[in-house]
């Protein structure tokens, strides 16, 4: 019971505080922070709506999509930011950890679909991957070679000892930290997918779900796999000095540097558009934005550009963001989000 008065003590002082802070003009622009994959589009987005707008052009920062459900959980007022991109849904424990912080409306839009691309520099030949090779070159255990169901500490080298077929170079891959969106998608929809296709393992998840997990979850930690941080352009500089190595990213990022890189196939299917929004792409994921309906009314210009990001010139099938590489929600999903972001509906997750 004290908990709850505590909570709801510290919610109401941030409300006044976020009121008071307001009347003192602390901040009269929109604060947005999260995903690196979201981060182009709704920068994109923030500089229409600057032009567009009487309303200063808000300031986006890209810090990963649990490092800025982290910020935007952590408190109501002007310190704390107004919207939080998200490269994944909202986690249960981070929902429950901005109601504890007195954060307890919450918008969410989702605002179209991305895939996760594997690739290398266009000084090197193409990679085809499967997602069994993803598995067995990334995973920090894996099944022994000798057919046995056992699990031993991965291995192998170089691709070709994952796959004859593969190329006989060192396994470096180049992806995000554990802060990262597309680090989640990837682990979940890349690694996880080559895991099952070990049918005993695939097993294991009726029996224990938290040791499948931890099998198929596990990134090895012994200089393979390199943590590249939130900034893709360096795994992009990188990748251009080691035609080698393989490089993890958002979609639209592959897109907007084809001069430089290509994508690999992914069980025969390349990272393209069409493959994306018919989801024949095995590594493709949604993509969210979260709001804090608090912030609605007293930091300027919040519902205008939600306006803006949810209009069909924006995210539309011919909109100005498909040009960066978002892959559109079907008509009937835009109209969905587009008016739960109008009536700013709050999200509630059980």
């Amino acid at each position: 019971m004290l908990k709850k008065i505590f909570v709801l003590s510290t919610a109401l002082s941030s409300l006044l505080a976020l009121g008071n802070a307001d009347a003192q003009s602390a901040r009269d622009y929109i604060s947005i922070v999260g995903s690196s994959t979201v981060y182009p589009f709704a920068t994109v987005v923030a500089e229409q709506f600057g032009k567009t707008t009487d309303f200063k052009t808000p300031k986006v920062e890209s810090t990963g999509s649990g490092g800025g459900l982290k910020l935007f959980c952590s408190g109501v007022g002007v310190e704390h930011p107004d919207i939080t991109n998200a490269s994944r849904r909202i986690k249960k424990s981070e929902y429950d950890a901005c109601h504890a912080n007195g954060v307890n409306e919450i918008v969410e839009v989702k605002i179209g679909y991305d895939g996760i691309a594997l690739a290398n520099s266009k000084k090197a030949a193409p990679m085809a991957l499967t997602l069994r090779d993803v598995f067995l070159g990334l995973a920090k255990e894996v099944p022994a070679a000798d057919g046995s169901k056992k699990l031993v500490p991965n291995p192998y080298k170089t691709w070709k000892e994952v796959n004859p077929d593969l190329p006989d170079t060192a396994i470096e891959v180049l992806g995000p930290p554990p802060t990262s969106g597309t680090r989640d998608a990837f682990v979940e929809l890349a690694m996880e997918g080559g895991c099952k296709s070990f049918d005993w393992i695939k097993a294991i998840k009726q029996e224990d779900k938290k040791a499948y997990k931890r099998i198929c979850h596990t990134i090895r930690e012994d200089g393979a796999y390199v943590e590249a941080g939130e900034n893709d352009n360096l795994i992009v500089q990188k990748l251009e000095a080691n035609p080698d190595a393989v490089g993890i990213f958002g979609f639209s990022f592959l897109d907007q540097n084809r001069d430089q890189i290509q994508g690999s196939t992914v069980n025969g299917i390349k990272a393209e558009f069409e493959t994306i929004a018919d989801g024949s792409y095995p590594i493709s994921r949604p993509l969210y934005f979260y709001v804090k309906k608090a912030h609605v009314g007293t930091i300027p210009g919040i519902e205008v550009y939600l306006a803006e990001f949810t209009s069909e010139k924006a995210w539309g099938d011919e909109g100005y963001l498909t040009d960066r590489g978002l892959i559109p929600m079907p008509e009937e999903e835009r109209a969905k989000f587009a008016a739960d972001a109008k009536a700013l509906n709050n999200l509630v997750l059980e």
